[in-house]
Protein backbone atom coordinates (compact mmCIF):
# COMPACT_ATOMS: atom_id res chain seq x y z
CA UNK A 1 0.00 0.00 0.00
CA UNK A 2 1.84 3.23 -1.10
CA UNK A 3 1.53 6.62 1.25
CA UNK A 4 -1.51 8.00 -1.11
CA UNK A 5 -3.45 4.90 -1.03
CA UNK A 6 -3.58 4.54 2.96
CA UNK A 7 -6.68 5.84 4.09
CA UNK A 8 -6.38 7.08 7.72
CA UNK A 9 -9.07 6.99 10.05
CA UNK A 10 -7.90 8.50 13.04
CA UNK A 11 -7.61 12.12 14.26
CA UNK A 12 -4.24 13.18 12.90
CA UNK A 13 -1.42 13.91 16.01
CA UNK A 14 -0.69 17.50 15.39
CA UNK A 15 0.32 18.64 19.38
CA UNK A 16 1.00 18.00 22.76
CA UNK A 17 -2.46 17.98 23.79
CA UNK A 18 -3.83 15.75 20.90
CA UNK A 19 -1.02 13.31 22.20
CA UNK A 20 -2.27 12.88 25.49
CA UNK A 21 -6.13 13.38 24.25
CA UNK A 22 -5.15 9.40 22.58
CA UNK A 23 -3.14 8.38 25.56
CA UNK A 24 -6.12 9.06 27.31
CA UNK A 25 -8.70 7.08 25.06
CA UNK A 26 -10.27 4.46 26.88
CA UNK A 27 -11.21 2.03 23.69
CA UNK A 28 -10.90 -1.69 23.08
CA UNK A 29 -7.36 -1.11 21.40
CA UNK A 30 -5.94 1.72 24.07
CA UNK A 31 -3.87 0.52 26.86
CA UNK A 32 -5.52 0.61 30.03
CA UNK A 33 -4.77 1.75 33.34
CA UNK A 34 -5.96 -0.62 36.13
CA UNK A 35 -6.28 -1.54 39.96
CA UNK A 36 -6.35 -4.29 41.69
CA UNK A 37 -7.44 -5.89 45.13
CA UNK A 38 -3.87 -5.06 46.92
CA UNK A 39 -4.98 -7.00 50.33
CA UNK A 40 -4.73 -10.17 47.81
CA UNK A 41 -1.76 -8.85 46.73
CA UNK A 42 -0.07 -8.92 50.15
CA UNK A 43 -0.87 -12.68 50.59
CA UNK A 44 0.82 -13.56 48.01
CA UNK A 45 3.65 -16.84 48.78
CA UNK A 46 6.71 -17.34 46.31
CA UNK A 47 8.35 -19.43 49.44
CA UNK A 48 7.99 -22.29 46.82
CA UNK A 49 10.43 -20.71 44.15
CA UNK A 50 12.65 -19.47 46.54
CA UNK A 51 15.62 -19.78 45.02
CA UNK A 52 14.78 -18.46 41.71
CA UNK A 53 13.04 -15.50 43.38
CA UNK A 54 15.69 -14.43 45.29
CA UNK A 55 18.54 -14.95 41.83
CA UNK A 56 15.81 -12.59 40.24
CA UNK A 57 16.36 -10.08 42.77
CA UNK A 58 19.57 -10.19 42.44
CA UNK A 59 19.56 -9.50 38.82
CA UNK A 60 17.22 -6.43 39.37
CA UNK A 61 19.56 -5.15 41.91
CA UNK A 62 22.66 -5.27 39.96
CA UNK A 63 20.24 -3.12 37.56
CA UNK A 64 22.32 -3.99 33.82
CA UNK A 65 20.38 -1.19 32.55
CA UNK A 66 21.21 1.44 34.28
CA UNK A 67 23.04 3.79 31.64
CA UNK A 68 21.36 1.88 28.67
CA UNK A 69 17.59 5.09 28.64
CA UNK A 70 20.00 7.85 28.21
CA UNK A 71 19.73 10.16 24.66
CA UNK A 72 23.25 10.13 22.93
CA UNK A 73 24.80 13.34 21.39
CA UNK A 74 24.11 12.34 18.11
CA UNK A 75 19.97 10.91 18.90
CA UNK A 76 18.55 14.52 17.62
CA UNK A 77 20.73 14.18 14.34
CA UNK A 78 19.32 10.92 13.37
CA UNK A 79 16.29 12.38 13.50
CA UNK A 80 14.76 12.40 9.93
CA UNK A 81 11.62 13.82 8.12
CA UNK A 82 9.27 10.93 7.32
CA UNK A 83 6.21 10.53 5.08
CA UNK A 84 3.13 12.46 6.46
CA UNK A 85 1.36 9.19 6.95
CA UNK A 86 4.38 7.32 7.87
CA UNK A 87 5.19 10.14 10.67
CA UNK A 88 1.55 9.89 11.84
CA UNK A 89 1.90 5.81 12.01
CA UNK A 90 5.16 6.39 14.18
CA UNK A 91 3.87 8.93 16.47
CA UNK A 92 0.64 6.78 17.04
CA UNK A 93 3.15 3.58 17.56
CA UNK A 94 4.92 6.24 20.24
CA UNK A 95 1.83 7.31 22.26
CA UNK A 96 0.31 3.78 22.18
CA UNK A 97 3.73 2.72 23.69
CA UNK A 98 4.16 5.47 26.23
CA UNK A 99 1.21 4.84 27.62
CA UNK A 100 1.63 1.02 28.12
CA UNK A 101 4.71 1.51 29.60
CA UNK A 102 3.51 4.26 32.32
CA UNK A 103 0.29 2.10 32.69
CA UNK A 104 2.90 -0.47 33.99
CA UNK A 105 4.55 2.37 36.07
CA UNK A 106 1.32 3.91 37.84
CA UNK A 107 0.09 -0.02 38.39
CA UNK A 108 3.27 -1.45 39.97
CA UNK A 109 3.61 2.14 42.00
CA UNK A 110 0.24 1.62 43.06
CA UNK A 111 0.64 -1.80 44.80
CA UNK A 112 4.30 -0.82 46.02
CA UNK A 113 2.47 1.78 47.95
CA UNK A 114 -0.53 -0.67 49.58
CA UNK A 115 1.59 -3.90 50.37
CA UNK A 116 3.87 -4.80 53.25
CA UNK A 117 4.64 -8.58 52.03
CA UNK A 118 8.39 -7.69 51.18
CA UNK A 119 8.71 -10.15 48.46
CA UNK A 120 6.07 -8.23 46.47
CA UNK A 121 7.31 -4.91 47.58
CA UNK A 122 10.42 -5.14 46.63
CA UNK A 123 9.75 -6.58 42.73
CA UNK A 124 6.69 -3.53 42.80
CA UNK A 125 9.94 -1.47 43.22
CA UNK A 126 12.31 -2.84 40.82
CA UNK A 127 8.93 -2.89 38.15
CA UNK A 128 8.13 0.91 38.95
CA UNK A 129 11.91 2.03 38.14
CA UNK A 130 12.16 0.44 34.80
CA UNK A 131 8.72 1.05 33.07
CA UNK A 132 9.21 4.61 34.73
CA UNK A 133 12.95 4.64 32.89
CA UNK A 134 11.01 3.36 29.75
CA UNK A 135 8.06 5.85 29.85
CA UNK A 136 10.19 8.68 30.34
CA UNK A 137 12.53 7.70 27.28
CA UNK A 138 9.90 7.23 24.88
CA UNK A 139 8.23 10.47 25.84
CA UNK A 140 11.09 12.52 25.03
CA UNK A 141 10.91 10.57 21.79
CA UNK A 142 7.31 12.50 21.31
CA UNK A 143 9.27 15.68 22.30
CA UNK A 144 11.24 16.14 19.63
CA UNK A 145 7.91 16.16 17.40
CA UNK A 146 6.07 18.50 20.26
CA UNK A 147 3.75 15.94 21.27
CA UNK A 148 4.98 14.41 24.33
CA UNK A 149 1.89 13.41 26.86
CA UNK A 150 1.29 14.74 29.79
CA UNK A 151 1.59 11.78 32.53
CA UNK A 152 0.71 13.00 35.62
CA UNK A 153 -2.12 14.44 33.86
CA UNK A 154 -2.92 11.02 32.28
CA UNK A 155 -2.51 9.28 36.01
CA UNK A 156 -5.19 11.28 37.39
CA UNK A 157 -7.87 11.17 34.18
CA UNK A 158 -7.84 7.79 32.44
CA UNK A 159 -10.05 5.76 33.57
CA UNK A 160 -8.98 2.48 35.95
CA UNK A 161 -10.37 -0.97 35.11
CA UNK A 162 -10.05 -3.22 38.19
CA UNK A 163 -8.30 -6.39 37.66
CA UNK A 164 -8.10 -9.23 40.14
CA UNK A 165 -4.92 -10.31 40.91
CA UNK A 166 -4.80 -13.68 38.82
CA UNK A 167 -5.93 -11.66 36.27
CA UNK A 168 -3.12 -8.80 36.48
CA UNK A 169 -0.81 -12.05 36.09
CA UNK A 170 -1.98 -13.78 33.04
CA UNK A 171 -2.22 -10.14 31.44
CA UNK A 172 1.20 -8.55 32.69
CA UNK A 173 3.33 -12.19 32.03
CA UNK A 174 1.72 -11.70 28.40
CA UNK A 175 1.70 -7.79 27.97
CA UNK A 176 5.99 -8.20 28.97
CA UNK A 177 6.73 -11.34 27.03
CA UNK A 178 5.06 -10.14 23.96
CA UNK A 179 6.58 -6.95 24.28
CA UNK A 180 9.62 -8.54 24.30
CA UNK A 181 8.76 -10.62 21.06
CA UNK A 182 7.71 -7.24 19.30
CA UNK A 183 11.24 -5.48 20.39
CA UNK A 184 13.34 -8.16 19.85
CA UNK A 185 11.90 -8.96 16.41
CA UNK A 186 12.11 -5.18 14.88
CA UNK A 187 15.66 -4.94 16.49
CA UNK A 188 16.71 -8.04 14.52
CA UNK A 189 15.16 -6.92 11.53
CA UNK A 190 16.77 -3.61 11.32
CA UNK A 191 20.62 -5.05 12.47
CA UNK A 192 19.78 -6.95 8.98
CA UNK A 193 19.02 -4.15 7.37
CA UNK A 194 20.16 -0.78 9.16
CA UNK A 195 19.01 1.50 6.22
CA UNK A 196 15.67 0.72 7.10
CA UNK A 197 16.18 2.18 10.96
CA UNK A 198 14.35 5.30 10.62
CA UNK A 199 14.44 6.50 13.70
CA UNK A 200 17.44 5.99 16.58
CA UNK A 201 15.04 4.81 19.25
CA UNK A 202 15.18 1.50 17.66
CA UNK A 203 19.02 1.03 18.63
CA UNK A 204 17.82 0.82 22.00
CA UNK A 205 15.78 -2.28 21.66
CA UNK A 206 18.03 -4.69 22.43
CA UNK A 207 19.17 -4.02 25.80
CA UNK A 208 15.34 -2.80 26.51
CA UNK A 209 13.56 -5.62 25.62
CA UNK A 210 15.61 -7.67 27.79
CA UNK A 211 13.63 -5.71 30.98
CA UNK A 212 10.54 -6.81 29.37
CA UNK A 213 11.55 -10.41 29.49
CA UNK A 214 12.91 -10.24 33.26
CA UNK A 215 9.77 -8.44 34.22
CA UNK A 216 7.56 -11.32 32.83
CA UNK A 217 9.88 -13.91 34.67
CA UNK A 218 8.69 -12.11 37.72
CA UNK A 219 4.84 -12.74 37.11
CA UNK A 220 5.96 -16.30 36.01
CA UNK A 221 7.63 -17.74 39.11
CA UNK A 222 4.33 -15.90 41.03
CA UNK A 223 2.35 -18.60 38.73
CA UNK A 224 4.43 -21.73 39.37
CA UNK A 225 5.02 -20.64 43.04
CA UNK A 226 0.60 -20.42 43.21
CA UNK A 227 -0.36 -23.42 40.80
CA UNK A 228 -3.97 -23.66 41.56
CA UNK A 229 -3.86 -20.58 39.10
CA UNK A 230 -2.89 -22.64 36.25
CA UNK A 231 -5.26 -25.77 36.92
CA UNK A 232 -8.98 -26.20 36.25
CA UNK A 233 -11.26 -23.14 35.21
CA UNK A 234 -8.30 -20.75 35.01
CA UNK A 235 -7.41 -22.39 32.10
CA UNK A 236 -9.98 -20.98 30.53
CA UNK A 237 -8.82 -17.71 31.35
CA UNK A 238 -5.79 -18.16 30.54
CA UNK A 239 -7.38 -19.03 26.73
CA UNK A 240 -8.94 -15.68 27.23
CA UNK A 241 -6.08 -13.63 27.92
CA UNK A 242 -4.49 -15.24 24.98
CA UNK A 243 -6.59 -14.65 22.76
CA UNK A 244 -7.74 -11.20 23.64
CA UNK A 245 -3.46 -9.96 23.38
CA UNK A 246 -2.67 -11.35 20.26
CA UNK A 247 -6.45 -10.34 19.04
CA UNK A 248 -5.49 -6.84 20.24
CA UNK A 249 -1.94 -6.31 19.02
CA UNK A 250 -3.03 -7.96 15.33
CA UNK A 251 -5.73 -5.18 14.71
CA UNK A 252 -4.02 -2.32 16.33
CA UNK A 253 -0.93 -3.57 14.04
CA UNK A 254 -2.98 -3.55 11.37
CA UNK A 255 -3.77 -0.04 11.78
CA UNK A 256 -0.21 0.90 11.03
CA UNK A 257 0.60 -1.35 7.73
CA UNK A 258 2.89 1.54 6.31
CA UNK A 259 5.13 1.53 9.77
CA UNK A 260 5.92 -2.46 9.40
CA UNK A 261 6.78 -1.29 5.46
CA UNK A 262 9.28 1.26 6.39
CA UNK A 263 10.91 -1.66 8.56
CA UNK A 264 10.46 -4.07 5.62
CA UNK A 265 8.56 -5.95 7.75
CA UNK A 266 5.46 -7.90 6.35
CA UNK A 267 2.43 -6.81 9.10
CA UNK A 268 0.93 -10.02 8.81
CA UNK A 269 4.31 -11.67 9.23
CA UNK A 270 5.85 -9.41 11.82
CA UNK A 271 2.63 -10.44 13.89
CA UNK A 272 2.51 -14.26 13.44
CA UNK A 273 6.51 -14.18 14.52
CA UNK A 274 6.14 -12.71 17.59
CA UNK A 275 3.28 -14.99 18.62
CA UNK A 276 5.33 -17.98 17.42
CA UNK A 277 8.29 -16.66 19.84
CA UNK A 278 5.26 -15.77 22.67
CA UNK A 279 3.62 -18.87 22.15
CA UNK A 280 7.17 -20.46 22.61
CA UNK A 281 8.47 -18.45 25.56
CA UNK A 282 4.97 -19.05 27.55
CA UNK A 283 5.66 -23.11 27.70
CA UNK A 284 7.19 -21.93 30.72
CA UNK A 285 4.37 -21.23 32.63
CA UNK A 286 0.87 -21.71 30.80
CA UNK A 287 -0.58 -25.44 30.58
CA UNK A 288 -2.31 -24.55 26.89
CA UNK A 289 -0.97 -23.10 24.25
CA UNK A 290 -2.41 -21.15 20.98
CA UNK A 291 -2.20 -22.77 17.90
CA UNK A 292 -1.67 -19.54 15.75
CA UNK A 293 -0.07 -20.64 13.19
CA UNK A 294 -3.81 -22.60 12.11
CA UNK A 295 -6.23 -21.53 8.90
CA UNK A 296 -8.89 -20.91 11.17
CA UNK A 297 -7.16 -19.15 14.07
CA UNK A 298 -5.64 -16.61 10.87
CA UNK A 299 -9.33 -16.28 9.53
CA UNK A 300 -10.37 -15.69 12.38
CA UNK A 301 -7.69 -12.52 12.99
CA UNK A 302 -8.34 -11.37 9.63
CA UNK A 303 -11.97 -11.06 10.00
CA UNK A 304 -11.56 -9.24 13.13
CA UNK A 305 -8.94 -6.69 11.67
CA UNK A 306 -11.47 -6.03 8.67
CA UNK A 307 -14.70 -5.66 11.07
CA UNK A 308 -12.55 -3.14 13.01
CA UNK A 309 -11.47 -1.44 10.23
CA UNK A 310 -15.19 -1.16 8.77
CA UNK A 311 -16.54 -0.18 12.24
CA UNK A 312 -13.33 2.79 12.57
CA UNK A 313 -14.62 3.95 9.05
CA UNK A 314 -18.29 4.24 10.05
CA UNK A 315 -17.55 6.05 12.89
CA UNK A 316 -15.08 8.57 11.10
CA UNK A 317 -18.41 9.07 9.09
CA UNK A 318 -20.85 9.53 11.66
CA UNK A 319 -24.91 9.41 11.22
CA UNK A 320 -27.50 7.33 11.73
CA UNK A 321 -26.31 4.50 9.31
CA UNK A 322 -23.13 4.62 10.40
CA UNK A 323 -24.24 4.05 14.07
CA UNK A 324 -26.13 1.14 12.84
CA UNK A 325 -22.96 -0.36 10.78
CA UNK A 326 -20.74 0.15 13.67
CA UNK A 327 -22.86 -1.80 15.97
CA UNK A 328 -23.10 -5.05 13.47
CA UNK A 329 -19.58 -4.38 13.39
CA UNK A 330 -19.05 -4.96 17.70
CA UNK A 331 -21.49 -7.94 17.39
CA UNK A 332 -19.66 -9.11 14.31
CA UNK A 333 -16.54 -8.71 16.55
CA UNK A 334 -17.29 -10.52 19.72
CA UNK A 335 -19.10 -13.52 17.47
CA UNK A 336 -15.45 -14.08 15.74
CA UNK A 337 -13.33 -13.40 19.24
CA UNK A 338 -15.80 -16.47 20.72
CA UNK A 339 -14.72 -18.34 17.79
CA UNK A 340 -11.26 -18.11 18.12
CA UNK A 341 -11.49 -18.65 21.95
CA UNK A 342 -13.01 -22.08 21.27
CA UNK A 343 -10.67 -23.04 18.69
CA UNK A 344 -8.78 -26.12 19.75
CA UNK A 345 -5.06 -25.52 21.48
CA UNK A 346 -2.41 -27.78 22.78
CA UNK A 347 -1.69 -29.03 25.91
CA UNK A 348 1.78 -28.12 27.61
CA UNK A 349 3.06 -29.93 30.38
CA UNK A 350 4.96 -27.60 32.48
CA UNK A 351 9.33 -27.62 32.46
CA UNK A 352 10.96 -28.34 36.16
CA UNK A 353 12.88 -25.48 35.09
CA UNK A 354 10.68 -22.07 35.52
CA UNK A 355 13.47 -19.45 33.82
CA UNK A 356 13.83 -19.09 29.78
CA UNK A 357 16.77 -17.45 28.43
CA UNK A 358 16.03 -14.21 26.21
CA UNK A 359 17.64 -16.69 22.89
CA UNK A 360 15.64 -15.11 20.06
Amino acid sequence: MTPSAHETLVAPLDSAAAATERANAATVLSPQFYTTDYDAMDRIDVSPVRAEWDAMMKEYEGDNNHDHFKRTEDFAAEIKELDPVLKQEFLDFLVTSVTSEYSGCVLYNEIRQRVNNPDIKQLMTYLTRDESRHANFINASLKDYGLAVDLKGLQKTKPYKYFSPKFIFYAVYLSEKIGYARYITIFRQLETHPEKRFHPIFKWFERWCNDEFRHGESFALIMRANPHLLRGLNTWWIRFFLTAVYATMFVRDHTRPLLHQAMGLDSDEYDYQVFRITTEISKQVFPVLLDTDSPRYRAGLSRMHALAERAMRAKKEGGLVNALRRGACAVGIAATFVQLLLLPTRPNALPANMRVAPAW
